[in-house]
Parts: C-alpha cells; structure tokens; sequence
C-alpha cells in the first residue's frame, strides 16, 4: 500500500457555492518541476533559512540516492533571479545511525516534512528506514534535523532500539600445544563465527589465543561483517606453548580485548575453548570474579581428546571449565569428547548465546520494531511529535523526540480507549499529529488513529517527558471506512493563539456511491458542531486529503483554510480555498474552486499537500504551494478594493431655479463629482500603476426620465489608472427636467472594475462594484432635510342639535321637541328630519407647519352612511384625490396636493353622505385623520364626528274618523296593530306618543297608559338587516274610546316612551283625528312582545281610513 494514494476528504452540512478568481489568482502562478518518478512535490513546505532567505522545501520520497531508493528534500529558491526550477537537493537521503545495520532502500525520505519557525530548522522524515538486527528487519522510521544553514543536525529516531544482538563476543582460544588437530579447532572458530549476525549495530567478535602468553588475534572493532572475519579466522595459527595459562588468557580478555573496540551497552560474551586445566589455576577465580563484576557472560567448552587419547580422568578438569562457566552450566557449560567434535556443539551454542535476547526493563523490546516513527510529525515547544502508525501491532503509537532523550509512552497508557481485544484491528495510532490551544489547558497534543474499530478515532491527551501519557477526550469517527482522522488541523480564525475550530477529516467518507470524502468541525471543549460536505457532482474526490490553514489571504481580517482534493477531475485534483470561515451556524461561506485543468495541463494528484504561511516572493503576499506529482504549484493574489464616492453641487435639486437651458426647456443644470481611490487589501506595491475603467449612469424607470446627462457619451466606460492610496475626481454635468415627483431622490449609479481582468491585482469579491447615491430635491424646509408638518382639521356638519331644531317655530310645537330630554347636550346630539337622504361635513385642513410631502386623509365612516363625493370649494389650487377605497371596512384614501402640501396654506372642502337604506344605526361617525401615505396611516391629526341620532318622526298614522251615517253610533272600538319584530327577531318599533285632535265630539273620560317591560342589556346586539312591514285596521262599533299599550320593551336610547292621559273629552264625539308617534329600535331582542293599541269613543257618525307613509330611519319607506 503506498502511502501517496492516501488522500482525506471534507464535507458541509450545507451545500455550497465555490466561486472562481476569488482568493487565489489562477492566471498567474509559477510551477516548480521535478521528477515524477520520485514524487516530487509529494510534499511542501515553506521554509526561512538563515540570513531570512525563503525557500520552497519539497519532498521526493523516490529519489534516488546511488543505488537506492532513499528519498530526498529538494529546496527550491523563488526569487526572480533564479533560472529554471531554481532546486537542489539536500542529499538528506544520506542519513544514518552509528553502529547500526541499516537499510536505507526504500525508506520514503521525505514523506513528511516539518518546519520550525522558531529557529528556521526542519524535520524530514523517512518511516520505512529499516535496520536489520538478526535475521529481521526493524522498520522503525528515521527523522533529520536540519538546521538553517541546510546542514545536517541530528537524527531524530524515538522507536529505534538495540537488537537483540548487540553483543560484544570475545573468543579465547586455547592454542598450547595439546590442541591438536589444529584445523578442527579452525573450523569451529569459522562455523560459529558464521552463525553469529555481525555487523554495525549487532554483534562483533575478538578472538584471542593463550598458552604461555595471551595474543590479540584481532580486536572487536576490525572487522565489521562475518565475510571479514571468517576470512581473518582462516589465518589464524595456532601459537602453542607447553603450558596452559587460562586464567592469563580470560583475564587478558576482560581487561584488554572488551575494551579495545567494546561498545557501550553491548551484551559482553566470552567464549573460553581449552583442552586442559590450567597452570595457573590459583589466579582463576580471581579472574573469573572480575568477570562478574564487569558482567561477562561466559561459556565454557571442555576439549576432552588430550585426557581420551591417554585415558586420563579428566573429573578435575570439568570441573575447572564448569566453574569458568557463567551460572548455570546447563547453559553455560559444554563438554567434547576431541577436536573433531567441536562442530556438532556449534547450533547448540548458537542458540544458547542467541537466547539472551530478551526484553528490556520496560518491556516495549517487542513492542516498537515496525513503528514507522515519522509517518506524520508535529514541532512542540521542546521537540518534535512523531506518530508511530506501525507501533503495538500496528494500533500505533506517539513518541517524542527532547533534546534530552525520546519519550517512549508505555504501551498501557493507550489501553482504555485502544482495548486489547481490538488490537488485531491496527488502528494506526499516528497517521497524524498535530496540537490545539485551549484557554483553559493551553497546549494539546493531538492524534489521529483512521483505522480503530474500522471508523476511526482521534485522541486529545497531553504527554509528559517521563513519559506519561494522559488521554482527555476522544472523538469517533461514524462510518466504517471513512479514514476519520487520517488528516487533522487546528484553525485558529481571529489569530488569538487560541485555536478556535478543529477538523477532522474522513476522506474516504462514502455517499451517494462515491468516495467524496467528509471533515468534521468541533469547537469548544471538542463538541461536534457540524460536518462540512461538498456537492460537485459524481466524483471520488477524495476531499480533504490535505487540511492547510493559512494567514488572512483576501484580507478580511480572519485566517482561511485551504482543502485538498488530490483525485477530482479523474486523479488531476482541486484545492478548495475558503474565506470567511468565522461562525457557528454558517460555518463555512465562500468557497474558491482552483482545479489543476485551470493552472497547467498535465497535473496530476493537484492537491495532495499543502503549505502557506509566509510571503515568498517578496511581493507582499501570502503565497500558497501546492503538491502534485512532480510539480509544486506557487499560487498567490493582490486584492484590492476601488472605493467611488460622489457628491453633487449644488447638494440638492431646487426644481424653482432653472439656471440653464437645454433642447430649448429651461432646466436645472447640476454637476457630479465622482472621486475613486484603490485600497489594498493585501500587499500592492506602491508603485505599481492600476487601470480601472467606470461608466455612470442615472437610474430612473420611467419612460420620461426627471434627469438626463449632459455629454450621453459618459454613458460609456471609462479608462483611468491610479495609484495605491491616490485619489482622483472627474466632473460629471447633467440636468433636471420640469417633473411633479419630486418627493423621489434621483439615483446616480457608478459602475466600477479592472481595465484588464487577467492582471493583477484583483478585486475583492465581497466588496461592491456599483455605487448608487441619492440626489434628495430641495423640500423647501430647514437644513435638517426634514420637513415637519403641522396638519390641522375643523369641521362642520348640516345635522342640526336638538335645540337648533326645536328653535324653528314650526318644529317647536311639535311632539319631537316637546318631549325632549333635558339630559340631551348639543355636542352628543343631532336630529335626523324626516326627509333627509344624505348629511353634509365641511372640512378645513390647514398646514400651519413646513410642507407636508405625501400628505393623505384616510375618512372613515359607520355603516350607515355611503360615501358620496368630495369637493374642494374656494378654486383652491390645492387638489384632493381620492383613489382608494374599502367598501368592507368603509374607508376612503385621498392624496392631498401631491406630492406635497405647501406650508401656511389650508383647503376647505365638503364630504357627502347619502344614508343607508339598510343599516341602521342610533349613531353615526366620521373620523377623518390626516397622516402621511407612507407611514401606514399614523395620523398627525386627526378629527372624529360622532353623534348620537335624535329622530324626527313624522306621523306615522294619522287618520281620521267620521260618522257618515244618519244615525249616532256607540261605544265604537278602533283597534290598530304595527309590526314590531323583524323576522330575524329583531325589535323594528315602539309607540312613543300620540295626540288627537277632537271635532265636534266627546270622548269619554279615560286614560292612556304606556307600560314598558325592561329588557336585559346582554339581551341588546345590533342587527343590521333589511325591514318588511305589515299593517292592518279593523274596526268595530263601540261607545267607548280609549288607548292602551302593552308589552313595550326598553330599549330604545334614542327616544323615550311617554304616558299621557285624556281627560274630561266630551261624550259626542263626530269625527277624532289623532296622531301615534313611533321609535325605531337599532336592538335586537330575544322576546317577541305584541304591541297592541285601542281607541274607544263614545260617539262617532262616520269612518274612514287614509293610508300615512312610514318613515324608518334612513331605511327606506314602510307604508300603513
């Protein structure tokens, strides 16, 4: 699996817009090339080196380094001096441990890269650097630290441990004369030394021969393989001597031979050969107690052909070679029967010297030999975080690297969120690394582990140097295969050191079908606020394979972030560039799409690593670089911002001065002034010429526009160039045409861009290329531009009060004004003739203030009335137009001399009302309110007309009966009934009074009672409704004469029921005319009374019936 096909993903919970030229400018750039063969650009890195001078770092994890595959780190330089690419490279790829059998092929230096501002060093990393300890290689990564003069520093290995076979072996070979044949004990010396895995970093050997005198064969440090040695063996010659000096020999061993090449922490072994006790047994266990003190392993091998071939026991001997032997002997300790045999105990001690191998004290011997420590880094404050994907079985590991030593966290402190039972699952604990700054904790360390339980995980934890590792939160990823938290990055968008937003990316999130990848933004205290997802159709985009957050690019004041999507386009890649990125509910607003098809043809992977922190090319702008396979990719962009003010001379339009003349009209000739200024939002050089092109132009949506330019050629764009920070005004004439809609300002419209687009700089997208200004008309008022109204409303109506109509000498007699209530005042009262069909309101409004622009009167009237008209009197220039009406609510809407009422001056005008002929009311109301249109009827003034209506009934029946006959009739009866319920209930009339006027005849004493049964007033709801009325007369013979008036409910307000009495009327009664007055009820009732009434007269001589007209109040007519 190789790691560049790896790419993570983002997605947003909303669907977003992406957006070209916004950020990054795409026509200008510069590409840097480099062989594809060896991933060139798989990843950059800006960098500072000494002197400030900026360099592009870029990775090649394939170079070439002689015969192999290494990887290397190319610097790049940007100036504009440089030709070609303008990179070398480092030959980092040269790297190594000391006195380690390392293998470097392969080894993928460069796949990580990491820059330290702070003393302008960089780490590269290559985390499949293997060395071989035994039969095994151990891939436990590489780093280097380079300094910033590009010299090499250090190695930075944390997972790197000993081998197993890291041993010093001396070999003390018995050469006295008793050996014997000498090419056995040869053969054994070359058949062990091939089994033991020589070389740097795992076991060399020294070998010295004794007799009488001890001999160096050669030294620990001469020969650094097992061909070396094994032909060095074949040299050797046996010395002889008649006596046997072991303890001389391990003496010379322990002191001299371990010391001369011995390496610090190499296990030590010797390996003593003998055929015989030894002459100088006495100083034996001296020397073999040195030996323990100075932690020699010792084996033994007793040579047993001297003592076979003369039959000697060789008991005292064996037990000298068992007491030379390291404890226990079982181990330790071998014994052959001659020479010849020494080769079959040669895998015997090969396994029994190789079995020492073990574990360390904190028992992560067998825990970090595939760490591939540098599979991400991330500088700290004291070091450098690597991750550890392959460590524990591959569920990963982090590890620090101090200047003091590595920091190696037990592999416990990984086991609650990382359990043992998911160990098999490789969770790859590592694939990044990064930190995030907490107001509250400060700095968090912070991995990612893309393959736990098959989701991912990402871990938030501190480490100490003594290696405690604390876990605080833990994030989980939510779909299977997501690679959730194989990229991460901490956005810190105000750039208050305190990080404000992290990302996590799953970039094989899966929708739709297609790996479109998906990055998850937690914020305070790491709770999941949203996911962020792109919506570009069907593609494995792979987005969010690179997480880069960058300084402020377009000048907005906030940080950005940039995103890789390293396979859209079919693997030829995209970077999304998005500014704005500052809030919770909308996390992310503006997005710039920069695909490699916009830059260059041939791009590949466009996308798969990002960097932008610092300005490269001394332009002033923050540059970004971009990786793809075997290009690096510089992006940068000016924005700038073309501010356009206008002002106007003079400041309004005074429509009464008309200074000019134009087509033959008098006009109000004006001037617009209309100054540009660009401001850099980033860096612009100060003299670097800008070319701008306007066109201005006068907004109106009428046929006949109010303003008109004076040169129609201003209508076409218009070329200038300035300066960053110079201002620069043109002079724009035109004219006011004669116009009655003054109340709208004039709209004056500047339309600003570049001359040449695809040059830079670049405007800024969020900023406005259209500036429109008002030009206000003169109101006429103070220099506040405000004008304040005084409207004021008197009125007068044609009803008249009671006492005004009772005045009449006609009407004074009458019953209406004889029985009117003393409690009636005359502003609350108007009397309602008989015959009157529509009302009269005379109003005056008068403007005591300034003009009154857009003033309105809104009339509302009750439903009893029907608007009819309005007429200005008195020729006033001021005109009153009504145009809008609601019949349902009984409004009416009228302008008032629009656009504007003058001030001081007032208009008098006259309302009609026609009454209804099907609404009835006691009442009536007209509220006139005077406001401005456009303020929803807030009236300024406002004036009520409210009456309650006093009736003026005429007689509803007047009849009169005679005796036609020759003979007198008595005791006449005359019954009358009147309609009293509508048939919805409602109470229609009341008899109030009557009167009779007696010819010639006598009426029998007798008395009038009106009797009045109170209704509830819960009972009383108006009920507006058309009447019908019935009337019928019957008549019988009667002497008796009388009235009565029964079951009469109260509730008529607007008039009042009145008892009377007939007294001492004359018996002979001839003919009677008489008179019942009526009231209209506007109540309904719940009770059905019946009013009944009777005449009784004691003489009469004839009768006759006339039919009267019923007049309801403004109802219509009712005949009887």
């Amino acid at each position: 699996m190789e790691y560049y096909c790896f790419v993570l993903l983002w997605i947003c919970s909303q669907q977003l817009g992406f957006f070209d030229c916004f950020n990054i400018d795409t026509k200008r750039h510069r590409i840097i090339k480099g062989p594809k063969q060896a991933q060139f650009a798989y990843t950059v890195q800006q960098h500072v080196a000494a002197g400030g001078e900026k360099w592009l770092l870029v990775g090649a994890p394939y170079e070439m380094n002689g015969p192999y595959q290494t990887g290397d780190v190319y610097k790049c330089s940007l100036s504009k001096r440089t030709n070609g690419n303008g990179c070398s490279k480092l030959n980092l790829g040269r790297i190594s441990l000391t006195n380690v059998s390392e293998r470097k092929d392969k080894m993928r230096l460069g796949m990580t890269l990491a820059s330290n501002p702070k003393d302008n060093s960089f780490v590269a990393c290559g985390p499949l650097w293997s060395y071989e300890c035994g039969s095994s290689y151990y891939s436990t990564g590489i780093c280097s630290r380079v300094n910033a003069s590009f010299k090499f520093s250090r190695t930075i290995a944390p997972a790197f441990q000993r081998c197993e076979t890291y041993m010093d072996i001396v070999i003390v070979l018995d050469g006295s004369n008793s050996i014997y044949p000498w090419y056995e004990v040869q053969a054994f010396l070359i058949n062990i030394l091939q089994k033991f895995y020589i070389g740097p970093g795992q076991i060399q050997v020294g070998v010295v021969q004794y007799g009488e005198k001890v001999v160096h064969e050669f030294k620990l440090s001469d020969y650094k393989s097992v061909e070396e040695v094994v032909k060095r063996a074949r040299s050797i010659h046996q010395r002889g001597g008649e006596e046997t000096n072991t303890a001389l020999g391990i003496n010379m061993a322990r002191s001299q031979a371990f010391k001369h090449g011995g390496r610090r922490g190499a296990k030590k072994v010797m390996i003593v050969i003998t055929d015989g006790e030894s002459h100088d047994s006495a100083d034996l266990q001296q020397a073999i107690e040195d030996s323990e003190r100075d932690g020699i392993t010792r084996y033994a091998i007793a040579v047993l052909g001297y003592y076979n071939r003369r039959g000697i026991n060789p008991e005292a001997f064996l037990n000298e070679i068992k007491y030379i032997a390291s404890d226990p002997d079982d181990k330790h300790f071998f014994n052959v029967t001659d020479e010849s045999a020494l080769k079959d105990i040669v895998d015997a001690l090969g396994e029994r010297i190789f079995s020492l191998e073990g574990t360390s004290k904190n028992g992560t011997a067998f825990g970090l030999q595939m760490s591939q420590a540098g599979f991400s880094a991330h500088n700290v404050e004291d070091g450098i975080l690597v991750g550890a994907v392959g460590a524990y079985d591959w569920n990963g590991a982090v590890l620090k690297e101090t200047r003091q030593g590595k920091v190696v966290p037990p592999k416990s402190s990984y086991t609650e969120e990382f359990p043992e039972e998911l160990k098999n699952h490789g969770a790859y604990l590592g694939y990044t690394v990064t930190s995030v700054v907490s107001a509250r904790n400060g700095r968090l360390l912070v991995a990612g582990a893309p393959r736990f339980n098959h989701t991912g995980k990402v871990i938030i934890f501190t480490l100490k140097n003594s290696g405690n590792l604390t876990i605080l939160h833990s994030l989980k990823g939510q779909q299977i295969g997501s690679y959730y938290g194989s990229e991460i990055a901490s956005v810190d968008i105000d750039g208050d050191g305190i990080t404000d937003n992290l990302l996590v990316a799953a970039p094989m999130f899966f929708n739709a079908g297609l790996e479109k990848g998906k990055v998850y933004i937690y914020r305070n205290r790491f709770v999941l606020e949203g996911a962020l997802e792109i919506h570009n159709g069907g593609q494995n985009a792979r987005f969010g394979s690179s997480l880069a957050p960058v300084p402020d690019l377009n000048g907005d004041g906030f940080n950005d972030l940039v995103v890789g999507a390293p396979l859209e386009d079919d693997h030829k890649g995209a970077i999304y560039s998005e500014s704005g990125f500052r809030n919770s509910a909308s996390l992310l607003s503006v997005f710039q799409r920069i695909a490699a098809a916009d830059l260059a043809p041939g791009l590949q992977y466009f996308g798969r690593s990002i960097h932008g922190t610092m300005d490269m090319n001394d332009d002033g702008l923050v540059d970004l670089a971009v990786g793809s396979l075997g290009a690096a990719v510089l992006l940068w962009l000016s924005v700038i911002r073309i501010y356009a003010t206008v002002r106007f001379e003079p400041s309004k339009i005074n429509i009464f001065v008309k200074d000019c003349q134009r087509a033959g009209k008098d006009v109000t000739c004006m001037s617009a002034i209309v100054c540009f200024n660009i401001t850099a939002r980033t860096a612009v050089p100060p003299t670097q010429e800008i070319g701008i092109k306007y066109n201005v132009s006068i907004v109106e949506r009428r046929f006949n526009p109010r303003a008109v330019l004076d040169n129609p050629s201003k209508l076409q764009p218009q070329n200038l160039t300035l300066l960053p920070g110079e201002e620069t005004c043109r002079h724009i004439y035109f004219h006011v045409m004669e116009t009655t809609d003054y109340a709208r300002p004039i709209v004056f419209a500047v339309q600003v861009g570049l001359q040449d687009p695809d040059s830079e700089p670049v405007l800024d997208e969020s900023w406005p290329t259209v500036v429109r200004t008002e030009l206000p008309f003169w109101n006429g008022c103070d220099e506040d531009d405000r004008c304040i109204p005084d409207l004021a409303l008197q009125s007068m109506t044609d009803l008249m009060t009671p006492h005004h109509f009772c005045s009449h000498p006609v009407q004074s007699r009458g019953v209406f004004c004889r029985h009117q209530s003393e409690g009636w005042t005359e502003e609350s009262q108007r009397v309602l003739e008989a015959n009157r069909r529509r009302m009269v309101v005379d109003i005056r409004l008068e403007n005591k203030g300034e003009n009154a622009y857009h003033a309105c009167l809104n009339i509302t009237y009750t439903p009893n009335l029907s608007f009819s008209s309005l007429i200005v009197k008195d020729n006033s220039d001021i005109q009153i137009e009504c145009y809008m009406e609601d019949k349902l609510r009984n409004e009416k809407l009228c302008n008032v001399s629009a656009p504007f009422m003058k001030a001081k001056t007032q208009v008098s005008f006259r309302l009609e009302f026609e009454f209804s002929r099907t609404v009835f009311l006691d009442h009536l109301r007209v509220i006139l309110e005077a406001s401005r249109c456009e303020h929803q009827f807030k009236p300024v003034s406002v004036l009520t007309l409210s009456s309650c209506i006093r009736l003026h009934i005429m007689s509803l029946l007047v009849s009169q009966i005679q005796n036609l006959g020759y003979f007198p009739v008595k005791d006449l009866q005359l019954n009358i009934e009147i309609p009293e319920m509508t048939k919805n209930g409602n109470q229609l009339l009341q008899i109030s009074d009557f009167h009779i006027d007696q010819v010639n005849s006598q009426l029998r004493n007798s008395s009038t009672e009106v009797g009045l049964r109170p209704v509830e007033e819960a009972e009383r709801r108006p009920n507006y409704q058309h009447h019908h009325a019935a009337f019928t007369s019957n008549h019988t013979d009667s002497n008796a004469s009388s009235i009565q008036v029964d079951s009469l409910p109260d509730v008529f307000d607007s008039c009042s029921a009145v008892s009377d009495s007939l007294n001492n009327l004359s018996d002979n009664l001839n003919s009677v005319s008489f008179q019942i007055f009526y009231c209209v009820s506007p109540f309904t009732t719940t009770k059905r009374p019946r009013v009944k009434s009777a005449l009784w007269f004691s003489d009469t001589h004839a009768l006759k019936q006339t039919k009267q007209k019923l007049l309801d109040m403004g109802s219509g007519f009712l005949e009887v």
